[in-house]
């Protein structure tokens, strides 16, 4: 008897040739279509299935600050649709032809991925020869991003552009940085040597870790940040049990994301049923989505619905392990659980809202992040951006116990860094979504399956 997984490697050893000649036979058609719906753009994708594809296709959408507000998938067989319902950061349709050319073009590309990061609504990151970039991973700390900033500034580093996450007590960042005098990327290995010791001594910190490892990485060229940041924090256990301690931060964390997911079998069409459910926010569903590329599940099928009244959105994917399997055991579906939290707990914006909006130098970061460790506020996050000689950075704190911040700290911030500097942007985040009655299995599964009668209509029609 021939089994599931083997049919799947035999299949994929005559892919390459028959997929290439299967793709120039059918090309793509993206279809942009202003007029089917009242408030959104909606996006038609007609394509040639291929590994990844969904998540690339949601990648465009994403590196042009697009909004998400509903999505259709069926990828059976050969064939890839999605249908995206999307709108600019106002809420309005798109209308800039630039944009839509750029969207078309990247839709309509073999590997978009491999294109230049920066679409046309971004230039906040230089080309990808003009950079260095640097991945880092540690145990997080108070004034972490302070000491990272310091060493760079010391060795007359430019940091231009970044992302840096933190959870479960671990942190992550990605940032690209110039040489002070040229303003293009460092090629010398000696220097790259001494940058490289220096940050990996300053993540090793006192070595009191109770899980996870530390790495320093650097390299030449741009790195699509926030799609690296979920690989990093899942390569460094992201999605595990915290170990030893009281997480306070992490908690604050939790409530604030207040995510509900159900993973349930689909044995009639042997397919693993992920229904996630959770306040909306913006780039949801790419976070969705890269938790479930990393751990190598393919989205067979999937609606996606983000309800404006209630800021709630609801996810619904049908699934199988890259080796064509379903989840097969309970531990395997407690892990899927548990990183989908983890992504969805990472971006949630649970902290006070600061920008620093100012002329660019070197050494400006570690300035701000050292009045920050000095008034014990605690960085959540922190996007990092320069435009036009312009920093344009914003971080979400809290104080160092995950609570938030009062305005005596601010003040003192404030005066610091100069309130042309410092801009409080907004609080915390509104309240999260009810969470579900407790009740057991029952009441979980009757919150959280709304819609999944239509999901499995869309598998039997396209099966």
């Amino acid at each position: 008897m021939v089994r599931c997984g083997e049919m799947v490697a035999a299949e994929e050893e005559d892919d390459d040739e028959y997929a290439k000649l299967v793709r120039r036979m059918n090309p793509p058609r993206v279809v942009i279509d202003n007029d089917s719906c009242d408030n959104a753009t909606v996006i038609r994708v007609d394509r040639v299935k291929k590994h990844g594809i969904l998540l690339e296709a949601v990648q465009v959408l994403v590196d042009l600050n697009l909004v998400i507000t509903k999505a259709y998938i069926s990828s059976d067989g050969n064939w890839f649709m999605g249908v995206f319902n999307v709108t600019d950061q106002d809420g309005s349709k798109l209308q800039n032809k630039e944009v839509i050319d750029h969207i078309q073009k990247c839709l309509e590309s073999e590997d978009y991925l491999k294109l230049p990061a920066i679409g046309p609504t971004d230039g906040g990151a230089p080309p990808e020869d003009e950079s260095t970039s640097i991945e880092l991973t540690g145990t997080d700390r108070p004034g972490l991003l302070s000491e990272v900033c310091a060493v760079l500034a010391s060795l007359s580093c430019n940091i231009v552009k970044g992302e840096v996450w933190t959870h479960d007590r671990r942190a992550a960042a990605v940032i690209q940085i110039t040489d002070e005098a040229s303003g293009l990327a460092i090629h010398d290995a000696a220097r790259l040597s001494k940058v490289q010791e220096l940050l990996c001594n300053v993540m090793q910190g006192d070595g009191a870790s109770s899980r996870g490892t530390t790495r320093t990485g650097v390299s030449v060229g741009a790195a699509r940040a926030e799609r690296r940041l979920h690989k990093l924090m899942l390569d460094d256990g992201g999605g595990e049990e915290a170990v030893g301690g009281e997480d306070r931060l992490g908690e604050a964390r939790r409530k604030a994301a207040a995510a509900k997911v159900v993973v349930m079998d689909c044995a009639e069409r042997r397919y693993t049923v992920v229904i996630l459910r959770c306040r909306d926010r913006p780039k949801l569903l790419f976070d969705t989505l890269c938790a479930l590329t990393d751990l190598q599940y393919v989205v067979f099928h999937g609606t996606v619905d983000a309800e404006r009244r209630s800021r709630e959105a609801y996810q619904e994917y049908y699934v199988r392990h890259i080796d064509g399997y379903p989840v097969r055991s309970d531990a395997e579906r407690a892990r899927l659980v548990r990183c989908l939290e983890a992504a969805v707990e990472r971006r949630a914006s649970d902290g006070l809202e600061l920008e620093v909006r100012t002329e660019d130098r070197v050494g400006l970061l570690s300035e701000v992040t050292r009045v920050f460790r000095e008034n014990s506020l605690s960085i959540i996050r922190a996007a990092i951006a320069t435009r036009d000689g312009r920093a344009e950075d914003t971080f979400y704190v809290s104080d160092a116990y995950g609570n938030p911040v009062d305005g005596r700290t601010m003040d003192a911030v404030g005066e610091q860094l100069g309130d042309a500097v410092l801009r409080v942007k907004r609080g915390v985040g509104d309240a999260p979504v009810k969470p579900v009655a407790e009740g057991g299995a029952v009441s979980v599964l009757g919150s959280l399956l709304k819609g999944s009668f239509q999901g499995l209509r869309l598998i039997r029609s396209y099966s």
